[in-house]
């Protein structure tokens, strides 16, 4: 089975079958033993009925007792033998399936971390999560056709030659019958395909819808929207439910065609066989044979259906993994040097130019249209921004990764300790450069609160912080980074009015002389600025310090008042407003 840390291999995104193909051929001495203990599996079960056959006309029948324990004992070991075939089967095949799943896994999770921030845009969270979630065990599950599956054909095939050594017209109708089965059940597992692909396609936006409520399910509730999206999710959860009704009973006759048709099968055959008896055709023995080797024939026939249901479903899942793997990263088609010295960044777009070693705020009625001036402005984003004149779509993106750091008030936050997680890229025993950042971002009460400081355990997402506190360790973290140029996104929105003081007074201290932009419409950070962009509809209207906008521009001077009213509330109010702006961003 794949090791934790062994690489997965490239995979084959031509299609979905190709790629099952490939998780058969990553493990080709796993399948084939699977497939060989399969196949030897199913005829010795066929071998059973022989021996009972031979047991009844040589011993049972003329009273030979001898050959009645002989036949007997050779029966006996035969069943032994087999049941320990079947538990070698069965860890075989649990080891192919979990070798396929955990390779699925690396590879989803590889591609991911290649995708990096194109990731959201390229992919919705529902489609990562159900990946994840789903298709994964689905496709694990349907690499069991290289065991039962393959012993299933192997199975067929010993059958019907046994039989033809009985009766030739038996064998003709097991020969055809079977076939014949599986036809009729083969519509039904493309209807299936068809089916499960709308539901996994609803499931997937189900899922990311989940994730937006649950994440601004506090300021839907303080708006009065909650009921209003709880319709919409009910009205998208029925119609999922009516979709997967609707899958499951293509799924019900399937698996009920799958038990039903070789059942009343085996009738036919053993009332044929009876008939052939009754007319000395066939001896007794070979009657009990024939009727075992139909019976026996029933676990292929089922096998057969089942695996057709799993490989229906498995093909569903494997082009959605197929077609998350096809996702290319940002293009970085840079070839030119970043200028060596710290240069203008110009968003030509929105007009913005940020000078080199100054604290720059972009203050905008709409936080959407700041963020996404900084988005082109860290090339997360194609557009026609440029760094000291140079195309910034033509300079290597390590370079402008290295040196340009976007720091989002919503980044992710990774369970571990708190050292770990403030650290990044960098040594988390640089105590001097962590205890700065700290004290830059008034986290101090975060670290002291903790019950082993830096070293505490933080839970994924930081849940086991409150909104504001979340910000401040992203913020933390932005700033042990110590980028050239740092462009934060709302970096104090979740604080207190008291905290964010300190926080912008710091801010600026602390980032003296390197670039830093900082989206905000607040006051105290606003004062703090070097120099202020006031943006409407996401275009510079004016430019100036803070307080120049306040006398000459009526525009800038209502959006800060609406941040002045916050301010004036108490610390616990404002907190929450703010974390409930955070969640709707």
């Amino acid at each position: 089975m794949i090791d934790a840390y062994e690489d997965p291999g490239t995979p084959d995104c031509r299609g979905g079958g190709r790629y099952l193909w490939w998780l058969v051929r990553c493990q080709p001495g796993r399948a084939a033993a699977g497939a060989l203990l399969g196949s030897t599996w199913m005829v010795l079960l066929a071998a059973t009925p022989y021996l009972m056959a031979r047991a009844i006309d040589e011993g049972l029948e003329p009273g030979d007792m001898g050959a009645l324990v002989g036949w007997s004992v050779a029966l006996f070991a035969v069943g032994a033998f087999n049941a320990w075939l079947s538990i070698m089967r069965h860890r075989t095949m649990t080891r192919v399936r979990m070798d396929a799943n955990f390779r699925t896994v690396k590879v989803v999770v590889g591609q991911a971390v290649r995708l990096g921030a194109a990731l959201s845009r390229r992919a919705g969270a529902g489609e990562v999560v159900t990946i994840g979630v789903g298709d994964v065990q689905t496709i694990s599950q349907s690499l069991t056709v290289v065991g039962p599956g393959v012993g299933a054909v192997v199975a067929y095939l010993v059958v019907a030659g046994l039989l033809l050594s009985v009766s030739t017209l038996i064998a003709v109708v097991v020969l055809l019958g079977i076939p014949v089965i599986v036809l009729l059940v083969g519509p039904l597992l493309t209807r299936l395909q068809g089916t499960e692909t709308e539901y996994r396609e609803r499931q997937g936006v189900l899922t990311a819808r989940i994730a937006d409520l649950a994440g601004g399910l506090r300021v839907l509730n303080g708006l009065g929207g909650k009921g209003l999206f709880a319709d919409a999710f009910h009205r998208d959860s029925q119609r999922l439910r009516s979709q997967g009704y609707r899958v499951g009973a293509v799924t019900s006759w399937v698996q009920a065609l799958g038990v039903g048709l070789p059942t009343l099968f085996m009738a036919v055959v053993t009332w044929l066989a009876a008939r052939l008896a009754a007319q000395g055709a066939i001896s007794i023995g070979e009657l009990v044979s024939v009727y075992g080797y139909v019976a026996v024939l029933v676990g292929p026939v089922a096998f057969w259906v089942e695996c057709g249901y799993q490989i229906s479903r498995g093909l569903v899942a494997a082009r959605r993994v197929v077609r998350f793997l096809r996702l290319e990263p940002m293009e970085d088609a840079g070839t030119r040097d970043a200028p060596a010295e710290p240069s203008v960044l110009h968003d030509p777009e929105s007009g913005v130019r940020v000078l080199p070693g100054r604290l720059t705020a972009l203050a905008c009625a709409r936080p959407a249209d700041s963020a996404a001036v900084l988005d082109r402005l860290g090339r997360y984003v194609p557009s026609a921004a440029t760094w000291g004149g140079v195309p910034l779509d033509e300079i290597a993106l390590a370079q402008v990764r290295r040196r340009i750091l976007v720091a989002d008030h919503e980044a992710d936050l990774f369970a571990g300790t708190l050292r770990e997680l403030v650290g990044g890229g960098h040594d988390p025993g640089d105590e001097e450069r962590v205890a700065r950042a700290v004290h830059t971002a008034v986290a101090d009460d975060i670290v002291q609160g903790l019950p082993d400081g830096l070293d505490s355990a933080i839970d994924a997402q930081g849940r086991n912080l409150s909104g504001g506190q979340r910000q401040r360790v992203r913020l933390v973290r932005a700033l042990v980074a110590d980028p050239e140029v740092l462009l934060a996104v709302e970096p104090t929105s979740a604080l207190d009015a008291h905290t964010e003081a300190r926080v912008a007074e710091r801010l600026g201290a602390a980032r003296k002389g390197r670039t830093t932009v900082v989206t905000t419409t607040s006051p105290l950070v606003l004062d703090r600025a070097d120099t202020v962009l006031h943006l409407v509809e996401g275009k510079v209207s004016a430019t100036g310090s803070h307080r120049d906008l306040l006398e000459r521009e009526p525009g800038y001077r209502a959006l800060v008042a609406r941040d002045t009213e916050l301010a004036e509330m108490p610390d616990t109010e404002i907190t929450d407003t703010a974390d409930a702006e955070e969640a709707v961003r």
